[in-house]
């Protein structure tokens, strides 16, 4: 008997990763999954911490993924690793500040790594040429295969056809006439795809599942490494950049400020770590202050929190100050209007 061959999957959520692990596992091959943590991944957190989606399942979309294909799946944090990646790409930043070539050229290398300790024999990832201008086209695969080390154990079953054969294919371990060869950013025969293997439910990331395809998350990484005078990070300080409204009224202190009643809850487990504001005389927001302040910045950031409040037209409004040690104080304040509170504050 043939001996049964073992594939790894990099697995992002979102449904090519899920196709491409079918049609392999459809082949006879044992598949497992493997998503990297780089804290930077948009399933599993604002999805689940803000509530205006509530129609939407609040769920980790690559361990669903993995639970519909009936596989493993191994989840590996990789967050200091990832900083080096992200605060220095060899090949650069996107449109944001998505360094994708490096990103995928680092998570192909960790997977290539993972199934030389762990025996198995190739891996497979999702990717389409032509999809992601930065790192799916047909000039940038090769890159991805030799630079991250995985060469010809590198397969990508939904696009196979319009590359080199790679090891699996050339040895047989997959067929590639059952293979794919898509391209182009066109959803349509992904969509047919999975009609044909019964899947119905699968997500579709807009820009991918990383936040750092976004531009507004972008704008407060900036901010953030333009404050504290380095480009380094905690993973704290990235999960707060993910939640609530951010606003930057001086130079030394920035203001986080829940949206709704799921970010507020969510910002109550950092009371410790800052000093907090919240309107006791009428129904407002939780709201943080990250930066060294003064009384008459506290003043002026209990203003800012009152115009976000439902107390806004009042002539005064009580805010509770409460320290890291938990002590509180209210503080009377007039809210500012509208005007008084300009864009060029907000990150």
């Amino acid at each position: 008997m043939s001996k049964q061959r073992k594939a790894v999957a990099l697995i992002s959520g979102g449904l090519d990763s899920m196709l491409a692990a079918k049609v392999i596992m459809e082949q006879g091959v044992h598949v497992e999954g493997i998503n990297f943590f780089t804290g930077f991944c948009v399933e599993g957190h604002t999805h689940a911490i803000r509530e205006h989606n509530s129609t939407k399942p609040n769920r980790n979309n690559a361990l669903w993924v993995a639970e519909q294909l009936g596989i493993k799946l191994h989840i590996v944090d990789v967050i200091e690793e990832y900083k080096k990646v992200l605060i220095n790409p060899k090949h650069g930043y996107g449109t944001h500040m998505n360094p994708c070539l490096d990103c995928k050229i680092f998570m192909v290398n960790k997977a290539k790594q993972w199934i030389v300790e762990n025996g198995f024999d190739f891996i497979i990832t999702g990717e389409v040429i032509g999809q992601r201008p930065m790192s799916q086209t047909k000039s940038k695969m090769p890159i991805v295969s030799k630079q991250s080390g995985a060469d010809d154990l590198l397969l990508r079953p939904m696009c196979a056809k319009n590359l080199p054969a790679t090891l699996p294919e050339i040895e047989g371990w997959v067929d590639r006439e059952k293979l794919y060869s898509i391209t182009g950013r066109s959803r349509k025969p992904q969509m047919e795809m999975a009609k044909h293997f019964g899947i119905e439910d699968y997500s579709q990331p807009a820009g991918g599942c990383c936040f750092l395809t976004d531009k507004f998350y972008s704008a407060k990484l900036v901010d953030l490494w333009k404050a504290q005078g380095s480009k380094d990070y905690e993973l704290d300080d990235i999960m707060l950049l993910k939640v609530g409204r951010h606003i930057r009224p001086k130079a030394h202190f920035k203001l986080v400020i829940a949206r709704e009643e799921g970010e507020g809850r969510f910002l109550q487990g950092y009371k410790k770590d800052f000093i907090s504001l919240y309107c006791s005389s009428h129904p407002g927001p939780l709201a943080l202050i990250d930066g060294e302040l003064s009384a008459e910045d506290i003043y002026f950031s209990a203003r800012v929190v009152a115009r976000y409040g439902q107390g806004r037209d009042a002539e005064q409004v009580d805010i509770t100050v409460t320290e890291k040690d938990g002590s509180e104080r209210v503080i009377q304040v007039k809210p500012f209007t509208k005007d008084e509170v300009p864009n060029e504050w907000h990150v």
